[in-house]
């Protein structure tokens, strides 16, 4: 029999052996990792904090990515730079379907809401 319950640090899986405890912090960096792969897509975030993380080295995959769970549901808000020349709705469209698809095979949840916000232009 499997249980899911919410926690402050992220949902838990209760199953017959044991739990498996995901962090809200791994879905965000889920949910990063999977919009950063569509084409089209420059950078989570805005541009300019971006620009700063990368002259020292840092690359955060949770970066402009919020994630609430409530009652075995999950969603996501992310904002993103798109790439110039792409056209933003139907590359916003694949953003939200391989952002549904990834966290729900990975994590069991399932997605009530992928908003996308785009913060810049990459040029």
């Amino acid at each position: 029999m499997e249980k899911e319950a919410k926690n402050k640090n992220g949902v838990t899986h209760e199953q017959g052996i044991g739990t498996v405890q995901i962090a809200d912090d791994v879905i965000a960096v889920i949910v990063g990792i999977a919009a950063t792969e569509v084409e089209g897509i420059a950078a989570l975030g805005d541009n300019i904090t971006n620009e700063l993380m990368s002259k020292v080295g840092i690359k955060n995959l949770a970066k402009g990515v919020k994630v609430d769970i409530e009652n075995g549901k999950v969603d996501v808000e992310v904002s993103l730079t798109v790439a110039y020349g792409y056209n933003i709705p139907a590359t916003c469209a694949k953003v939200q379907e391989k952002i549904q698809n990834t966290v729900e095979n990975m994590t069991g949840l399932k997605v009530g809401a992928v908003n996308v916000r785009i913060t810049g232009v990459d040029m």
